[in-house]
């Protein structure tokens, strides 16, 4: 079944703009044209939601393009896979660790946040780069 570029743009729900850039980047590939339009096999339906995945999950489209072989096969590293949730990972914590922060500042029984031990903890762990990821900066605890 061929589709043209409207017509995939509206089954997937990705601007006719984002395609051609796709195409340009070799993500997505068309079958030929009908007059001036593109036309796609519908397989790109799937491609499109394996770019879209890829993204969600925060690689590169040149990361992405590198999975997406030009065969039309996909190869995926699961190497590149473990790094990316050990990427995620990291983010969890640190995101856990603002959070938490954040809670227990909103809730501080201390007359003013400053007097607060835990709060002046997170502040310092802040200013040293322990909670806001740095360029090879690992340390993501504010306690102390």
């Amino acid at each position: 079944m061929q589709l043209d570029i409207g017509e995939v743009a509206r089954q997937s729900g990705v601007p006719a703009s984002t395609l051609r850039f796709y195409e340009e980047k070799g993500l997505i590939a068309p079958s030929g044209r009908r007059g001036l339009r593109r036309q796609f096999h519908a397989d790109v339906l799937e491609r499109l939601a394996l770019i879209a995945l890829g993204q969600a999950c925060g690689f590169s489209l040149d990361e992405i393009a590198g999975m997406l072989a030009s065969h039309g096969q996909v190869e995926i590293d699961r190497t590149l896979l473990a790094g990316k949730a050990d990427e995620l990972d990291r983010t969890i914590r640190r995101l856990v660790v603002l959070r938490d922060g954040l809670r227990h500042a909103a809730a501080c029984p201390a007359p003013s946040h400053m007097e607060c031990p835990t709060f002046r903890r997170i502040v310092h762990a802040a200013a040293s780069g322990a909670i806001v990821e740095r360029r090879g900066t690992r340390k993501l605890t504010a306690s102390g």
